[in-house]
């Protein structure tokens, strides 16, 4: 390889790293300024590219987000000029446009919630409010999305641009909705923030186990929200589940990268702070006294592994509960799923087999590794050598991404030799 492709596959490395970081920042920057979502994700790609030449030339800048910030504006400037659209209120943006840290930082936090506002508007039905939130803010791409919502990568597509059309006829300003607004976009942004930190908790794809930066900004996003928003008791619940699911991040992955499940995490590694964090939250659900919602309750089972000092120890009858507790309030299969692996760990994994066999029957997850993955773990336990190792096979037909794969080929790896014939 030539030193100048070697140069230019340096910086879309640290390109492609500093737009998982900062993408949602500079489309909301952006959007804050020209009103136009659509155009500020345009005008961000097109600064994408021009990072590519320029840094290659130049060398990275100090603050690349303010940087990639800085050139999108004046794309959405040329833009509004080739449109010949301009007024007193592009002469004073002009004016004001600086290259400089201090333009962005006190807008910048408050930009990206009003952009998760935004996209989460009413105008749009929840799949699209989704879908584009996800995109913008989560920075996901349309495969990502496609597998996420279980749909072709070309119909994920068609719904984000026309959720971006629709705002831009629609003319929804870009803010935070007024008080009496907010129980209107509230679901879909906490949905959307729930998914982002799924999304970085455990990637769909790629070579990563977890996205970290995606989790934390899920996380920093929640905390705005309960100050924004301290008598929404789902608000608490959603900020204690994603405190106390990403106290277990420095254990989760091994020195080499490797995932490290849950059997095996040093739970000496687990963040005490973040603990303490999310319990306090779930105990500010509790004293609104209104009731646990989905997250609340996801939340309170994430707490009995959290308190637990090991696998044998956690109290896997009262998380049953809370798996039972949560299929009536938001029933789903991933819910069942997960109350099938739970009542393996309770009771036995004969009794949670026939949990999952009843749910294969129903067709749900028939195109997602989740289903056939436990299925195997459960024949496994049982002994039932042969017929486990098919279900990892069915399940590694369908993950997208490396880590999981590796650990389903680990799982596979570690049966092959008692289903060899003497």
């Amino acid at each position: 390889m030539s030193s100048g492709a070697a140069a230019h596959d340096e910086v879309s490395r640290r390109l492609a790293t500093i737009w998982r970081i900062e993408g949602a920042r500079v489309v909301a920057s952006v959007a804050a300024m020209t009103r136009d979502v659509a155009l500020a994700e345009d005008v961000a790609q097109e600064a994408c590219l021009e990072a590519l030449s320029s840094w290659q030339r130049e060398g990275v800048p100090q603050n690349p987000g303010a940087w990639l910030t800085a050139v999108a504006k004046r794309r959405a400037i040329d833009a509004w000029r080739r449109r010949q659209a301009l007024d007193s209120r592009y002469a004073a943006l002009a004016t004001d446009l600086r290259e400089g840290v201090d333009d962005d930082i006190d807008v910048i936090g408050d930009a990206v919630l009003r952009l998760l506002f935004v996209a989460c508007h009413p105008v749009l039905p929840v799949e699209s409010q989704c879908a584009l939130a996800l995109k913008l803010v989560g920075g996901l791409s349309s495969e990502q999305l496609a597998r996420l919502f279980l749909v072709p990568v070309a119909t994920m597509q068609q719904r984000v641009v026309r959720a971006k059309r629709a705002l831009s006829a629609a003319a929804v300003p870009f803010e935070v909705p007024e008080a009496h607004e907010w129980r209107d976009r509230l679901a879909g942004v906490l949905r959307v923030v729930y998914l982002i930190f799924t999304e970085g908790y455990v990637a769909t794809s790629g070579d990563r186990w977890l996205q970290r930066e995606l989790a934390d900004e899920a996380v920093r996003l929640g905390r705005r929200l309960s100050v924004m928003l301290p008598r929404e008791p789902e608000v608490h619940g959603l900020l204690a589940l994603m405190e106390l699911q990403s106290s277990r991040f420095a254990a989760r992955v091994g020195a080499s990268g490797a995932p490290v499940l849950l059997d095996d995490q040093d739970r000496r590694r687990w963040d005490r702070a973040a603990i303490s964090r999310g319990r306090a939250a779930l105990a500010r659900v509790d004293a609104l006294g209104r009731g646990r919602g989905a997250y609340a309750l996801q939340a309170a089972i994430a707490e009995q592994h959290a308190i637990a000092s090991s696998v044998e120890a956690t109290d896997w009858a009262s998380i049953v509960v809370l798996y039972e507790v949560l299929g009536r309030v938001a029933p789903s299969p991933v819910v069942e799923l997960n109350r099938a692996v739970a009542v393996s760990m309770a009771e036995g994994p004969a009794t949670a087999l026939r949990l999952v066999d009843a749910l294969e029957a129903t067709g749900a997850l028939a195109t997602s590794h989740l289903l056939p993955s436990v299925r195997g773990e459960l024949l496994a336990r049982l002994g039932r050598s042969a017929e486990a190792l098919r279900e990892f096979d069915r399940a590694l037909a369908f993950v997208a991404n490396d880590a999981q794969r590796s650990v389903l080929e680990q799982k596979v790896r570690a049966l092959a030799p008692s289903t060899t014939p003497s």
